[in-house]
């Protein structure tokens, strides 16, 4: 492919280009960044590939996972990493070959950042167990496979003698009842990550899972920011992601959003890799890039709206006649397909419980394929169509800006509200005493979503991500106009999957979050494609700054200047936001600099000892009944799954109804148990009591109109009393 000049691309005279392929010979540095970027990527879908048929089959176990998952990790390895190409992808024209060659210091600096990244989290990492929101959730889901291997969960209801006609109940936050079992909540792929380190060494093993996932994703986006802006941008990308508020908080405990990440950013690096390679290497590229896209939806059922536009981006390939349409076609459908599984057989309450956001996505996803379909049909003969509107390239541009300032003045036009239920309305209400707000439990505060990006990385970047939106929109339809006559996708090729794929992820999630807005728990939505895309159309938007200005005739010392000022507005935001800097009173010269932030702070601490103690003081052979709803939604599923005890609750308890379960429990050879919050629950119903668990931690905050800062503290305790019937 020729680098060239385009004024009408850029809007400015591009001063000579030197061909792309003498200026960039093999590059070892960037063969060594592109394969480890996408390295992660490969290794968890092999992973994610072999899991699901075996528990689906009852048979999710460490030694049938090896024997399946190693040889198919091997392949994918091989396959993936033998034709990574050995050039980078130049994003503008260079004027020198060395400026087209990847220097070993950004490979290493982008090395040195995801591992730094990895470090740090797992110092402040959390030992997110006990069952209030997702993260406990996800790690009792893999900790019930790694140590059963099959769905769902029996409800044990024998070791009670009996249901007693619906008194006892088995569902627990995030774990259903249905008929005769339990259903965990959620897709089942980071459950069977976790499964991989709970095999390795036990919870703790699994409570510094996160932080590893989270290194790779911020891996993953340093390739990808060095397949599309350049390596020399790479670092930058990488380091801005990782000071990111969201990145971390989401890398400290088990959420879904780093494994996505990998998929989603190293499918991305895949079909980059695959538009620039040839041949088999062109296809076998293809199906992994679309095969790693696919198996988001295994992660987050949510996946399925990032990769939507990858339907008709297929169809633009068929079109062009691209040896890569039909492998990335077919590994998408796979991965698509084990995540539809998944839903359809393991997580089908979870599937229903959001079908008021999943049907929308089901019918635009249908009409989407539709008409990718049809329009293949219908233009077979033809090939891709030209752009035949001189008027469109400026138009896309223009309307880039104008969702952005659309976006920025949202909250001064609209206020969101939504019927979400008394219970989701009670949380709110919470959390608006608490931050000392109107009290409107039907506010969802979605208008602010624009706000949260200028939080986490500044208005700058916001700017800069609007002005590459912008401009890369104008290239890729200029390109098209140019291009799409010879069968190609235009001199942008490159860009164009990322571009409509982060503008569509970007639009969606921040019109309709669909999430409870309390911060940084809603942050976790900005951390698969939002802030990622963000933070890369702003690098390469400042690449493209810088690049101009080096064609200009001012001073060394200015243009540093201009260059250290951009860096700072990229970096400091997210350094101000995560660490919460502010001025205070004090200090020798009466002012001090203080930092307020989550960057440094370690919550939910202790959590894993409480769990063990409590394991630990259930008695044996014990069927455990817990007495009031709080206790019961934060720690069935912890008795039942990791301290192996049958465990249940009882909504109304009285002093018959208890005799009655204790007699039955006895009648079946097991010592009754039961748990409460308070000693008084248990005064009426006999046998000695004492101190089962006790925890005083901190907990994430939660504000609905700032950014988040100190950790909240968090107290629980729970007693025991063993009766006799």
């Amino acid at each position: 492919m020729k680098v060239s000049a385009h004024p009408e691309a850029s809007g400015s005279p591009v001063p000579e280009a030197v061909d792309d392929r003498l200026a960039n010979p093999p590059d070892p540095a960037a063969r060594l960044l592109g394969r480890l970027s996408v390295l992660p990527a490969l290794l968890v879908a092999a992973w994610l590939v072999a899991g699901l048929p075996l528990l689906l089959a009852g048979h999710f176990q460490l030694v049938p996972m090896l024997v399946i998952s190693l040889p198919l990790a091997a392949v994918f390895v091989v396959l993936g990493l033998r034709w990574t190409p050995g050039r980078t992808h130049i994003a503008l024209p260079v004027r020198s070959p060395d400026q087209a060659r990847t220097p070993w210091w950004a490979v290493a600096g982008v090395l040195a950042v995801a591992v730094a990244f990895g470090i740090d989290q797992l110092i402040y990492h959390s030992e997110f167990l006990i069952v209030t929101r997702d993260p406990a959730s996800y790690v009792n889901f893999g900790y019930w496979i790694a140590h059963h291997g099959s769905l769902p969960i029996p409800q044990d209801a024998s070791a009670f003698g009996g249901t007693y006609h619906g008194a006892l109940t088995f569902q627990s936050f995030a774990f259903y009842q249905v008929g005769n079992s339990v259903v965990p909540q959620f897709m089942a792929g980071l459950p069977m990550v976790l499964s991989a380190a709970i095999w390795l060494g036990g919870l703790k093993f699994a409570l510094v899972m996160p932080p590893l996932l989270g290194a790779c994703g911020v891996l993953a986006f340093g390739g990808l920011v060095s397949r599309l802006v350049g390596p020399r941008w790479a670092p930058l990308g990488a380091l801005v992601l990782a000071l990111s508020m969201p990145e971390q908080f989401t890398s400290r405990s088990a959420y879904s959003e780093p494994l996505t990440q990998i998929l989603f950013l190293g499918g991305l690096c895949l079909v980059i890799d695959a538009l620039n390679s040839d041949g088999v290497a062109a296809r076998t590229i293809a199906a992994l890039g679309g095969l790693a896209l696919g198996l988001t939806l295994l992660v987050r059922i949510d996946g399925a709206s990032d990769v939507l536009p990858l339907v008709p981006y297929c169809g633009l390939l068929f079109l062009g006649r691209h040896r890569q349409a039909f492998p990335m076609a077919a590994g998408l459908v796979v991965g698509a397909l084990y995540g539809g599984l998944d839903g359809y057989v393991l997580s089908r309450p979870y599937v229903d419980s959001i079908s008021s956001s999943l049907g929308p996505l089901g019918l635009a996803a249908g009409v989407v394929l539709i008409a990718t379909v049809a329009a293949v049909v219908v233009l077979w003969r033809r090939g891709v169509p030209g752009v035949r509107w001189k008027w469109l390239p400026n138009a896309a541009a223009a309307v880039a800006v104008l969702v952005a300032v659309g976006f920025t003045v949202r909250p001064y036009v609209q206020t969101v509200r939504v019927n979400s239920g008394a219970a989701a309305e009670q949380v709110i209400a919470g959390f608006q005493a608490a931050n000392h707000l109107p009290i409107d439990p039907t506010r969802t505060y979605w208008e602010l979503s624009m706000d949260w990006v200028f939080w986490y990385v500044g208005v700058p970047a916001v700017v800069l991500a609007t002005l590459g939106a912008a401009l890369l929109a104008r290239r890729c339809l200029l390109g098209a106009a140019a291009g799409t006559a010879r069968g190609t996708l235009g001199r942008a090729q490159v860009w164009t999957l990322p571009l409509i794929t982060f503008a569509w992820t970007i639009v969606t999630t921040l019109y309709h979050p669909a999430i409870t807005a309390d911060q940084p728990w809603a942050s976790r939505r900005l951390v698969p494609a939002v802030l990622p895309g963000v933070i890369l159309l702003a690098v390469w938007a400042l690449s493209w700054l810088v690049w101009h200005l080096r064609g200009m005739d001012i001073h060394r010392a200015v243009y540093g200047g201009i260059v250290f000022c951009c860096l700072a507005a990229l970096l400091l935001p997210a350094v101000i936001t995560t660490f919460g800097l502010q001025v205070d009173r004090g200090g020798p010269v009466g002012i001090k600099l203080a930092a307020t932030g989550t960057a440094l702070e370690k919550t939910y601490a202790g959590e894993l000892g409480a769990v063990n103690r409590m394991c630990r003081r259930i008695p044996h052979n014990s069927s455990v009944v817990i007495l009031d709803s709080p206790t019961a939604d934060r720690f069935t599923q912890i008795i039942r799954g990791i301290c192996g005890d049958p465990a249940a609750r009882v909504s109304a308890p009285t002093r018959p109804l208890m005799r009655q379960i204790v007699s039955g429990i006895v009648a079946d050879g097991r010592q009754p148990v039961l748990v409460g919050s308070s000693t008084q629950q248990l005064a009426p119903y006999g046998g000695p009591i004492k101190r089962l668990m006790g925890v005083s931690t901190t907990v994430d905050p939660s504000t609905l109109t700032t950014p988040p800062t100190t950790p909240q503290p968090f107290t629980w305790g729970t007693w025991i009393s063993e009766p006799r019937s």
